[in-house]
């Protein structure tokens, strides 16, 4: 169920981790209020990291975007699923360890970073393969990770995200290369980096500890996203706290339906509610309210008193929440549409 804050969330939880697309930006474009409100929430102190799934942009080059929308941002502070790679196959191999990389610029320089040899071949015999996304993959490099797979390579990727929005539509994304290889090979990738895996999470916060100190504790770290099957689910996954936000892909109606895991601890419209009290949601006389906002389930429909309001949503949430967790069938469950102002 949702939590709740006596105080702005930005200061009861030092950490946050946040998603770019959706959250910060839509493309080269800024959501709004987002940016202010980071502003805000390190002038109380917290620690912003940003995470993405995405494995062939430059840490510098997200870096320089953010500060385009008058962020004070290092590119240390972004984590992409090539950083997270590289460190987990680090940690997997003996040191100078050949490594077959299939994957931009980025992934390749964090790879070598690690003091690993990368290679290009599966003829080099490398103890390691792992792959990424980009544009200019061809089916040869796709073809010369499988025998390196084939061969014995232990195998890693930098996400499983089926698909990713382009400027022209939607195209096949890393995992649906991935399945490439799988099909080829009949091997499944030991580790995946990216969100829904909660390794993006953990590394963050070891990145965040600097000069020998100790990570930030999950406890008071906060994972911000707007999608449940990535952001949130990886929160969950690792024990993290989360807000899910409705600037990108989550809207209110998956949030009511959402299974418990992928339930965030706490909504809101946008990075606002990272400046605010979470307020709380509370059960008595049969319905869930929020505020002054009541919802409550009877029979096959849900009813709330206010349909234009986050309080509104929280407390329906809250009241779906419930009647599927007590067994109560919600497939067909008749809900609002709420047209949160």
């Amino acid at each position: 169920m949702l939590k709740s804050t006596t105080r702005p969330l930005s200061e009861a939880y030092q950490l946050a981790l946040l998603d770019l697309d959706g959250v910060v930006y839509r493309g080269k474009n800024p959501v709004e209020h987002a940016a202010e409100s980071i502003r805000k929430a390190e002038g109380l102190g917290m620690t912003v990291e940003y995470t993405t799934n995405n494995s062939s942009r430059l840490q510098s080059v997200v870096a320089d975007q953010l500060k385009g929308f008058d962020l004070d941002v290092e590119p240390w502070q972004v984590i992409t699923s090539s950083v997270v790679a590289a460190r987990m196959v680090a940690r997997a191999v003996p040191q100078g360890a050949k490594v077959f990389v299939l994957g931009a610029q980025h992934l390749r320089e964090e790879v070598a970073k690690q003091g690993l040899e990368v290679v290009d071949s599966a003829e080099d015999k490398p103890v390691a393969a792992i792959q990424g996304w980009y544009p200019d993959m061809s089916w040869n490099q796709m073809a010369q990770i499988a025998y390196a797979v084939e061969q014995g390579a232990t195998y890693f990727v930098t996400n499983r995200d089926l698909t990713i929005p382009r400027e022209l539509g939607i195209a096949p994304g890393c995992g649906s290369m991935i399945m490439a290889v799988i099909n080829a090979t009949g091997v499944e990738p030991v580790s995946s980096a990216g969100k829904p895996e909660s390794a993006m999470y953990d590394e963050a916060r070891l990145l965040a500890a600097h000069d020998g100190a100790e990570p930030v504790a999950k406890e008071a770290c906060l994972a911000i996203g707007d999608r449940l099957d990535t952001d949130i689910e990886a929160g969950n996954r690792g024990g993290y706290d989360s807000l899910a936000v409705l600037t990108g892909v989550t809207n209110p109606h998956e949030l009511m339906f959402a299974p418990e895991h992928l339930r965030p601890t706490y909504i809101a419209k946008d990075l606002t509610g990272l400046n605010e009290s979470a307020p709380e949601v509370v059960h008595e006389a049969g319905a869930w309210s929020c505020r002054d906002v009541q919802a409550r389930v009877d029979g096959d429909r849900l009813y709330v008193t206010d349909i234009t309001s986050v309080d509104g949503l929280r407390a329906a949430c809250a009241a779906m929440w419930d009647a599927a967790d007590r067994g109560h069938s919600v497939d067909g469950m008749i809900v609002p549409e709420f047209r949160i102002a």
